[in-house]
């Protein structure tokens, strides 16, 4: 019997993995993933700091030491406004290929067992001792499910998909840049918004670099979504032709997510743990992944009231703050409040950062400030 099964070895899953071994380093733990690793990842490989804080609480603080900080940010609204200023805390990009794998052997090297293996059933065990069998013949106390944005341990447990309009769908892939660039780039696009294009220096001379944008409005155009992501990347960023291109889904937090349900845990892209602002996901996996694998040790009894607990008090009023932020974002005019506000306000630069990319929310003070630019926008216009 494991006392606890991992299902998807991304950073939520190793996290997951990490957090229950440093509690409880006797606990047999499995960790399971359809793939091997290294593999690579379609995601904007952004690691804001965060996610460093989540790592160092996870007993691997010089994780991704070796990657040069980035610690200057652009962003370019809906209808151009412009702010450049340097981050409070630099944040990093690490391809997930060498990320993830990272993280895997870590979990490892802690004792956690790792298979290469593709779950497809999920049941109750036998004998009433609270516990869960997968594909029968996998016997767990708790299960973490970790497998991302298409979840099949979430189908098989009747949590629903994410509804379609908190689904985006991004394009990403790899350009050249100069050694020496260190600024990401953030551009909006109004056209089809909610829509932006991002540049991210790794540091060794490449960027990842790519566009997103919701599901129905991709929809809306009638045309092939190939055509309409690679096309508007090419369009906002023509100075960074890209190669090794690749979509994926992102499920947007609703700003109340489904958490599992019995003994299983959902944990990062599965629970639907991304930022409906900026699509940033990493810090949320490893933040979830690491509070599930607690409660699956310190709560064995039952371990989903204490993991949902963990996320309220961790994430609660920032999902709430993210979920009406977004609501009012779906109006490309308080974007363009809110970055032209940020451009002469550092103070508001710092916390649209810690919201998108953290665990901020938003004093009422800077939102007034923000309605009221809006409002004036709105008027002169």
């Amino acid at each position: 019997m494991w006392d606890l099964v991992v299902v998807g070895g991304g950073p939520a899953g190793s996290a997951a993995a990490l957090g229950a071994k440093r509690l409880r380093p006797d606990a047999r733990v499995l960790l399971l993933d359809k793939a091997d690793f290294p593999r690579d990842k379609a995601c904007g490989d952004g690691i804001a700091a965060h996610g460093r804080d989540e790592l160092a609480l996870l007993g691997v603080p010089d994780l991704i030491a070796d990657y040069r900080p980035t610690r200057r940010l652009t962003v370019i609204s809906p209808g151009g406004a412009r702010v450049t200023a340097t981050v409070a805390r630099p944040n990093h990009v690490v391809p997930r290929e060498v990320f993830d794998a990272r993280l895997v052997d870590a979990a490892r090297a802690l004792g956690v067992e790792v298979r290469r293996h593709r779950v497809r059933a999920l049941a109750p065990g036998d004998g009433g001792d609270g516990h869960v069998v997968l594909d029968g013949v996998i016997a767990a106390r708790a299960v973490v499910a970790a497998d991302g944005a298409n979840s099949a341990v979430r189908r098989l447990i009747g949590v629903p998909a994410t509804p379609e309009k908190h689904v985006a769908i991004a394009v990403r892939g790899y350009a050249d840049v100069p050694p020496d660039d260190d600024v990401q780039l953030i551009a909006m696009q109004k056209e089809g918004w909610p829509a932006y294009a991002w540049s991210f220096p790794v540091g060794d001379g490449t960027a990842n670099v790519g566009f997103g944008m919701l599901l129905p409005r991709l929809r809306a155009t009638g045309l092939p979504g190939r055509e309409v992501l690679h096309g508007r990347l090419a369009e906002l960023l023509p100075h960074l032709p890209a190669r090794d291109l690749r979509a994926h889904h992102l499920p947007l937090s609703p700003g109340r997510p489904r958490l599992g349900a019995g003994r299983v845990m959902l944990a990062g892209d599965a629970a639907s743990l991304i930022n409906p602002l900026t699509g940033e996901g990493i810090y949320y996996a490893l933040l979830s992944g690491r509070l599930a694998g607690e409660a699956a040790v310190l709560a064995a009894g039952d371990p989903l009231p204490a993991y949902r607990r963990g996320v309220r008090k961790a994430l609660g009023r920032h999902l709430r703050t993210t979920d009406v932020l977004a609501r009012a974002a779906q109006s490309p005019g308080f974007i363009d409040a809110a970055i032209a506000t940020a451009a002469r306000r550092g103070e508001v630069f710092d916390l649209l950062v810690d919201v998108g990319l953290g665990a901020g929310t938003v004093p009422l003070p800077l939102a007034y400030a923000v309605v009221r630019r809006w409002l004036a926008d709105g008027v002169r216009r």
